[in-house]
């Protein structure tokens, strides 16, 4: 029997898992491909004519190493927020900040306060390093600040973690009830508040950023309403000394060099998001007209998707996202008890939500084996 070498005991204990089925998995697995595709939360409007013409006159500068520092991308998120190049720090999207994050903050056995059910990403790299879990249950389909933070002091944790606006159910705080768990938070505890969907919702969910606080960073994306999910590429923002801790571990080389063009270009055209938030707030509409009219309940919600109350048990909203999937729309649903009663559909462009119009009907009735 030969031997191997070994993993880590922390590595070693976690079972072979991953955070998320994609799409092209799926399709690889079906042997074909959706026709619909509105179930990651992606933004199918895309990126601004202006940085598709920029990506595309920069392709030939991709013999190049991307700059290292970020710098660019940086000073023009730092201009964005009103704050210092020093209080910016970009990496591979909001998925890869949370990794470092966990390494910076978690040791093994610490307790890390999180909502039961948020996204999953965090989670995963929570196990990565050894971290202990306490999860506390959402109250009427929103995050408890409340509960969340009784957790903190209890636990003495030294992470906290949610999103405003909320995934997977589409809700949000206003930003005084962010600014009260802020200041009720204890000083040793690092809050990671992931505003992914903070471009979509309305703008009183986003408190004014405060770089002097040593224990929050504020967490943005490209992936959703700046339509590159594909490029990889966020940034996170804080006070100085936290900022210079990221940059002791993260991967210098781990944004591409047009990712980083794109960010740019991105942030330059406000005009643009803001026809693309126009978008999106009509197809939430949409989501949840077709909803209402075959007797589901959409839940209000501030991001680029609509969760649906399919009215029943998790087993019956599980059939239902079967269903739509084997009609060739791709859609997702959450699987915590409670909340694993719905279906969480992303706003897609009109041919997309046609579909998912049409294959409604059909899908429930299926799911009800009538």
């Amino acid at each position: 029997m030969r031997q191997r070498p070994s993993l880590t005991p922390i590595i070693g204990a976690l079972p072979t898992t991953v955070p998320f089925v994609g799409p092209e998995a799926q399709e690889r697995e079906r042997g074909r491909p959706f026709r619909a595709r509105i179930g990651a939360n992606e933004s199918s409007f895309g990126p601004s004519p202006r940085v598709i013409a920029r990506m595309e006159a920069i392709a030939r500068d991709m013999w190049m190493y991307c700059d290292p520092d970020n710098f660019d991308l940086k000073v023009a998120a730092a201009a964005h927020l009103g704050v210092g190049v020093d209080n910016v720090v970009v990496g591979e999207g909001i998925d890869g900040l949370l990794g470092l994050v966990a390494r910076m903050y978690v040791g093994a056995g610490d307790a890390v306060v999180t909502s039961l059910g948020a996204y999953p990403t965090f989670n995963f790299h929570i196990a990565g390093v050894g971290g202990r879990l306490v999860p506390v249950p959402y109250a009427n389909d929103k995050e408890d600040l409340d509960a969340l933070l009784a957790a903190v002091r209890r636990e003495k944790a030294p992470l906290v973690y949610f999103s405003n606006p909320d995934n997977p159910m589409g809700s949000w705080w206003e930003a005084p009830e962010i600014l009260r768990f802020i200041e009720a938070l204890p000083e040793t505890t690092m809050l990671v508040l992931d505003e992914a969907y903070g471009e979509l919702g309305p703008t009183s969910a986003l408190p004014p950023i405060d770089v002097s606080r040593a224990n929050v960073i504020r967490m943005r994306t490209f992936s959703k309403a700046y339509g590159l999910a594909g490029i990889r590429c966020g940034y996170a923002v804080a006070e100085r000394e936290v900022i210079r801790d990221f940059e002791k571990i993260r991967n210098h080389y781990g944004v591409s060099r047009m990712a980083q063009i794109a960010g740019v270009e991105a942030l330059a055209d406000q005009e643009y998001l803001q026809s693309v938030v126009a978008r999106v707030a009509a197809g939430r509409q949409r989501i949840a007209s077709i909803a209402e009219q075959n007797g589901l309940k959409p839940l209000p919600s501030a991001t680029n998707f609509v969760t649906i109350d399919c009215g029943s048990d998790g087993a019956f909203a599980l059939r239902v996202m079967q269903a739509l999937l084997s009609r060739d729309v791709f859609i997702r649903k959450p699987m915590v008890p409670i909340f694993d009663r719905c279906i969480r559909v992303s706003v897609g462009l009109d041919h997309e939500l046609d579909i998912f119009a049409e294959e409604l009907p059909g899908a429930l009735a299926a799911a009800r084996g009538s």
